[in-house]
């Protein structure tokens, strides 16, 4: 190497550790803005992107904190109220107290108190229908929170692999020139996008799974008080002409007419005596 060169060298590396104890406090200034910025045009869109599927996470955990409240869900007093009114036989009191606190335990003993006549297989049915449906409608929006913690890794990821790219193409056009520096700050750019997914992964998939818990547990009690406040339905039968189904009704069918009675057919005669 000429040893001119050289000397600059040395000379530039001497002014830089010399002005060492600047430099730092300017990195520092702006560091989380160098950081974020430090990505380009494609890292701060991916970041954009990242930021969203946050707000997203933020508004869902919101909403279940409200949603899969226990007195949204199972408010105090209803399925007592609908078992003695059942057991009184009074079930238009039992449906108005339903609709007085609308809830998930309200439209499920709803659902089996509309087949209250049909009997008691035909309301359980109606029951476990209705839950069914009341847990997927639960689930749907948890479900998002699943999508957002497998999406955002994925987008983070996307970004890392676009900066790690754009470094080696860097090395590439230099023909080696670029030095481990300035690869290393390439990949390190790149990295952003990399933690900012899993900063909004990790508290999704984690919510996710306290919110599924909290459903499953939720909608046990709702199915357990359903069936202890429509437990006096088993004892009474059925009010409408319509058979309990899962019964065959005994009905007396007419025995067909023997041969010796029909219209017109000869008398039976007696049997001869003996003698």
């Amino acid at each position: 190497m000429n040893p001119l060169i050289q000397f600059f060298d040395l000379s530039l590396m001497a002014q830089a550790s010399g002005s060492g104890g600047a430099r730092p406090a300017a990195t520092e200034q702006g560091g989380l803005l160098d950081v974020v910025l430090s990505g380009g045009i494609v890292g701060l869109v991916i970041l954009l992107v990242l930021i969203g599927l946050s707000v997203a996470a933020a508004y869902l955990l919101f909403d279940q904190v409200m949603t899969l409240r226990r007195s949204e869900v199972l408010p105090e007093g209803v399925s007592e109220t609908v078992r003695q009114a059942l057991l009184t036989g009074r079930p238009a009191e039992a449906d108005a107290a339903c609709r007085r606190a609308p809830s998930v335990l309200s439209v499920v003993l709803l659902s089996g108190l509309s087949e209250l006549e049909f009997g008691w297989r035909e309301v359980e049915k109606a029951v476990e229908d209705s839950l069914a449906q009341q847990a997927a409608r639960l689930m749907r929006r948890i479900e998002y929170l699943s999508v957002i913690g497998n999406i955002a890794p994925m987008v983070g990821l996307l970004g890392t692999v676009t900066g790690m790219i754009f470094a080696f193409q860097q090395v590439a056009t230099t023909r080696g020139a670029a030095g481990a520096g300035d690869l290393a700050e390439g990949i390190y750019q790149a990295l952003v996008t990399t933690v900012g997914g899993l900063i909004v992964a990790i508290p999704a998939l984690a919510v996710y799974a306290v919110c599924r818990n909290r459903v499953d547990a939720l909608i046990a009690e709702v199915a357990y008080q359903s069936q202890h406040a429509l437990a006096p339905i088993k004892r009474r039968p059925s009010r409408s002409g319509r058979p309990t189904p899962g019964l065959t009704p005994v009905a007396t069918k007419p025995s067909p007419p023997r041969p010796q009675d029909r219209q017109g057919g000869p008398n039976p005669q007696p049997p001869p005596k003996g003698t």
